[in-house]
């Protein structure tokens, strides 16, 4: 191979690479200008000088095996798709959340970390686990469908380290009673 044959191999390959940084700096571009106004903030420095930042900007997901055997994919994070495609993204950030059904409890296990427990507003009812926090740091809000119903009085709840755990126990079903009715 000559030298000229090697230098065009080169270049090619440095031109390819270069139009993926463009094609990759293009897309980011057209995310943050498409990003709400309220998500950049900017401060004052002690010596005068103002820095603009921006976020936080969260988006994630956690697969896992459901009861039925089918994989179970939930999103999290402040960050969700738009109609149009683009991101479209709000303050407040959906915990990643996992729900595990027991024998006569059901647990539910959220990330919130950046709170003080004192934060953390829930709010159960025998179908639906409400979870939200709203300080001027960090808001958190997710509402949990429960897979079978539960007694919203019997929930407990714990908080350490980022990880807020919620225990709720299961309604008892009740068994249909015959009532032998008389015809009139």
């Amino acid at each position: 191979m000559s030298f000229g044959e090697d230098w065009f191999r080169r270049r090619r390959r440095w031109s390819i690479f270069d139009e993926v940084d463009r094609m990759f700096k293009d897309m980011f571009k057209e995310t943050f200008e498409s990003l709400p106004e309220e998500l950049y903030k900017e401060r004052k420095l002690p010596d005068g000088s103002i820095v603009r930042t921006f976020g936080p900007v969260m988006y994630g997901y956690s697969m896992t095996m459901g009861r039925d055997g089918k994989p179970v994919i939930r999103e999290f994070g402040n960050l969700k798709p738009s109609r149009l495609g683009l991101p479209v993204t709000g303050e407040q950030r959906e915990p990643l959340v996992d729900t595990m059904v027991g024998d006569q409890i059901i647990q539910v296990i959220a990330e919130v970390p950046g709170v003080e427990k004192t934060d953390i507003d829930l709010h159960a009812t025998e179908d639906i686990l409400t979870i939200s926090v709203d300080t001027e740091k960090r808001k958190y809000y997710k509402e949990v469908q429960l897979p079978e119903k539960v007694d919203p009085d019997s929930a407990t709840a714990t908080y350490k380290n980022g990880v807020l755990e919620v225990s709720l126990k299961k309604l008892e079903e009740r068994k249909p009673t015959r009532k032998k009715m008389g015809i009139e």
